[in-house]
């Protein structure tokens, strides 16, 4: 299903980013910077709070406004029950919705406040992501300290927050349109491999997003899927040009392979509801402003799987929305 927008325009962007993501390619991007996974707090998941706490107050500086004028806030992050985004708008006072669909929940975000907002006068709205590479390790995998090896397929979660101001008032960047996802299981079971479990759903998404506007790959200044990874990245364009006819060109690429600079070992790139939407707020919406870039596609990509399923060897669903973003 896709949705077109009339009446939804993005006011302004934050971005907080911690290890390894200040020292990628994107290191004076950011607002603010971190150089440790604990920040200063006692727990990896207090230090996520922190993260997501300042984001959103950057953003609130940035735009002038208090929370009170906030319509409501859309929130995801990776821990059980959201705990984090649950925690930090408990001493908000904005109304909140909190959303999971893993590393797909930033345009899940915007596609559900780009619902609300469209028949609204007045209103603004934020979408905030937040992920912690300890504590999802933790979670989903192996806590690091027991020092597990990994393949080459794996991720590395992006420590980070971000946050996304929408409003009715219209600004230069517009978003246009959206795409829902379906959930899809190819049987992959692999928690060290999202790349091959997430590709095939951002694939039938892009189909979907093409077919029901009418568009075709060129007519996007910029197509990014988030988080496929090195592996993933090129499983994808395979299924796009085999099952689609879709042949992607030098105008995609995914988010995962643009945060890190890959001196550490940070495997096949960063992965993590934060790991899209820094590499977009911190250098594609900027290019957006200066006219650089004037057409996005955003198609972002989550792993549906819960620490219950992981250690029951379930295989793991996927399901990707898209975005639209165009400079007006």
């Amino acid at each position: 299903m896709t949705i077109k927008f009339n009446n939804v325009y993005v006011e302004n962007v934050s971005t907080v980013a911690g290890p390894f993501v200040i020292e990628g390619p994107l290191k004076d991007n950011f607002d603010k910077k971190f150089i440790d996974f604990y920040d200063g707090e006692k727990t990896f998941e207090k230090c996520e709070m922190k993260e997501l706490k300042e984001s959103i107050k950057i953003l609130l500086d940035k735009t002038k406004y208090n929370e009170e004028d906030i319509s409501f806030g859309i929130s995801a992050d990776l821990m059980n029950q959201l705990t984090i985004s649950n925690f930090v708008y408990s001493k908000l006072n904005i109304p909140f919705l909190g959303v999971y669909n893993a590393c797909a929940s930033v345009c899940e975000e915007i596609l559900i406040a780009s619902s609300i907002l469209e028949n609204e006068k007045n209103k603004k709205a934020i979408c905030t992501t937040s992920s912690h590479n300890m504590t999802s390790e933790r979670q989903f995998r192996n806590p690091v300290e027991y020092g597990a090896p990994k393949p080459k397929t794996t991720t590395f979660t992006v420590t980070g927050a971000a946050s996304l101001m929408l409003t009715n008032a219209k600004t230069d960047i517009k978003v246009t349109s959206a795409t829902i996802g379906k959930v899809i299981d190819m049987g992959v079971d692999n928690v060290f491999d999202m790349g091959a479990v997430m590709s095939p759903s951002a694939a039938y998404t892009l189909n979907e997003h093409l077919k029901q506007t009418k568009t075709k790959v060129s007519d996007y200044d910029l197509i990014l899927t988030g988080d496929l990874g090195v592996y993933g990245k090129d499983i994808f364009k395979e299924i796009c040009e085999k099952e689609y006819n879709i042949k992607l060109d030098k105008n995609y690429d995914d988010t995962a392979t643009m945060i890190y600079d890959y001196k550490g070992n940070i495997y096949a790139g960063g992965s993590g509801p934060a790991c899209m939407p820094l590499v977009v707020y911190s250098s594609i919406i900027p290019k957006m402003k200066q006219r650089i870039i004037k057409k996005v596609l955003l198609i972002a990509t989550g792993a549906l799987m819960s620490p219950t399923t992981c250690n029951q060897k379930f295989s793991i669903p996927s399901v990707s929305h898209a975005v639209c973003l165009e400079v007006i």
